[in-house]
């Protein structure tokens, strides 16, 4: 028994162990900004998942470049497939101290060390527009870029005061296509000892057309309040704006040195091959499934070129369509394309795929760069239908006689035909079983159609619905006579649209001079007589409809709703 005790004390401690270290909390750190302007603040974020008990980072090695200005923490749990995973989150606010470029050396978080971190101090914002309520900024860069080639653009909103309300226009420019990056940044900046809020929008820009193009001011527009109004919940507050520089661009053209392939001016490109590999085991008449990958950064999908693979001798290829996308980073927009391709080799023997290439221009070098995925070199085995066939015809591997003419040979002719008469019995009997349901739908729609043309006997009245016909033709409500009458008339004839119909439908003279009659004392100033009387007289006796097909009440003008044939 105690070596039992011991055995499952030993397994439960290696379990905890286990699962200690696959819980194990990972831990990561980032800036919103890695670059800025003395005066301005940026936020460190500090994230753990695995582990939301962790304790808060020690952050006294930040004092001697920064200011701390204070630590928020979150925490969120999300639960996917059944597992659970936790982060802890916490975003301090620093103020640089100086200016130049910085290091935020790595914290111990959860027993692991975050990354080393750099942020590039540049120098404050100087004179001009910054002493006002609020201004825009604007910055790019670069300032001669080639055609096609992105530009990052940011666009900065300084306010000093309490905003109700704003609009900041997104940068429009003729010959240039502009795209929103990632989402607004918020933080504070002082400048010129005056404390302003900052919104920063970033944008990649790709001008169409070389030559000198002028991107117009982005202008602002919005309300504010002072910060001791009384009334600021009923107040519109006085109206402000404000405009920013206009910025010019050299744009260049395509370089000579850039060849006559797709102009792809890119700060990097990738081109990827992945689902076969020289140790991939190929057959005759199997297919194999290639993926070929192109990403650039600085440009979207929409100016990559579309992944084909050249025409292969003894190859059947099967393009599927391309899978595209766009994201970004917050600076640098990255275009993506991913085709997947059947590869069907329909012999045995050496099969190559060629190499494929791409040229692009390396925009942060200023040169003509090749992304290239490697030839292949495949052997390709005999198919499986293929080397029972060979066995079949080569006597030579055959490790026993087998006479030509012998009984096994008839059997098997035998079973071959009787299969082939077992599948044509099939055959026929479904045919025969398709016929017989076609006769039978036949059958069933002309019966339909002779009851259709019998004649439909005339449905006895009630006595109320006669009390209330005659009571209608005492008071003289013709309307309600004519209704009473045309619902009579349905019940044999559903496709009686009015009394002008039910007149042509009808075999006895009586009733059709009573319902003409009718019609002219509803649409006469002068009466007719004893009205009442005649109606009750010619319906006393149930409707009478001429045969189908016939018109018993010809007239020489068309009819007002002409009949569909």
């Amino acid at each position: 028994m105690n070596g039992s005790h011991r055995i499952a004390t030993l397994c439960a401690i290696v379990a905890l162990w286990i699962c200690g270290n696959a819980s194990a909390a990972s831990v990561r750190a980032w800036l919103d900004r890695n670059t800025m302007q003395f005066g301005e603040t940026v936020t460190l974020n500090v994230e753990v998942s695995g582990d939301t008990s962790a304790a808060q980072p020690d952050l006294s090695a930040l004092a001697p470049d920064f200011d701390l200005l204070g630590t928020q923490s979150s925490t969120s749990v999300n639960i996917v497939n059944g597992q659970t995973t936790a982060k802890l989150l916490w975003a301090v606010g620093l103020s640089p101290k100086r200016e130049g470029t910085l290091t935020i050396p790595a914290l111990s978080v959860a027993g692991q060390q975050t990354p080393t971190l750099t942020l590039n101090v540049q120098s404050a914002l100087a004179g001009g527009s910054a002493g006002g309520d609020v201004y825009v900024e604007t910055t790019v860069e670069p300032h001669a870029p080639y055609v096609q080639q992105q530009i990052r653009l940011s666009v900065k909103l300084f306010y000093a005061v309490n905003l109700l309300d704003g609009n900041l226009a997104d940068p429009q420019g003729d010959g240039l296509i502009v795209r929103k990056l990632g989402q607004d940044s918020n933080y504070n900046a002082n400048v010129g000892g005056r404390n302003y809020h900052v919104v920063e929008r970033r944008y990649a820009l790709f001008p169409e057309k070389s030559g000198t193009l002028t991107l117009p001011p982005v202008a602002f527009r919005g309300h504010a309040v002072d910060g001791n109004s009384l009334d600021i919940f009923f107040n519109r507050g006085r109206e402000i704006g404000a405009r920013s520089q206009p910025i010019t661009f050299e744009v260049r053209p395509r370089p000579a040195a850039s060849g006559n392939d797709a102009w792809l001016p890119a700060r990097s490109l990738t081109l990827a091959a992945s689902g076969i590999d020289s140790a991939t085991s190929i057959r005759a008449g199997e297919p194999l499934t290639l993926t070929l990958r192109m990403q650039a950064q600085g440009l979207g999908f929409e100016q990559l070129p579309e992944l084909k693979l050249p025409p292969l001798d003894g190859v059947d290829i099967y393009p599927d369509k391309s899978s595209t996308q766009n994201r970004d980073d917050g600076e640098w927009l990255y275009g993506e394309r991913e085709r997947k391709f059947a590869i069907v080799p329909n012999r045995a023997g050496p099969l190559t795929l060629p190499a494929i290439s791409v040229t692009w221009w390396d925009t942060a070098h200023d040169r003509a760069e090749t992304a290239t995925v490697p030839a292949l070199t495949l052997s390709v085995q005999p198919g499986v239908a293929t080397q029972a066939s060979a066995t079949a015809t080569n006597p030579a591997k055959v490790t026993q006689p087998v006479t030509p003419a012998g009984p096994s040979a008839e059997i098997v002719n035998v079973r071959g035909v009787a299969e082939v008469q077992l599948w044509r019995n099939i055959a026929i009997g479904a045919l025969l079983l398709w016929l017989f349901t076609l006769g039978g739908m036949w059958w069933a729609l002309r019966r339909r159609f002779v009851r259709s043309q019998r004649p439909v006997p005339v449905a006895e009245e009630t006595v109320t619905s006669r009390r209330v016909f005659e009571t209608a033709c005492d008071r003289g409500d013709l309307a309600q006579v004519g209704r009473i009458l045309l619902e009579r008339a349905r019940r044999v004839r559903p496709e009686l649209r009015n009394l002008g119909d039910l007149v042509r439908c009808l075999q006895d003279n009586a009733q059709r001079e009573a319902i003409l009659k009718l019609e002219r004392e509803r649409f006469s100033t002068a009466g007719s007589g004893n009205l009442a009387g005649t109606m009750k007289t010619a319906f006393a006796r149930p409707l009478g409809f001429a045969a189908a097909g016939s018109n018993a009440a010809e007239t020489p003008l068309p009819d007002l709703y002409p009949r569909r044939t």
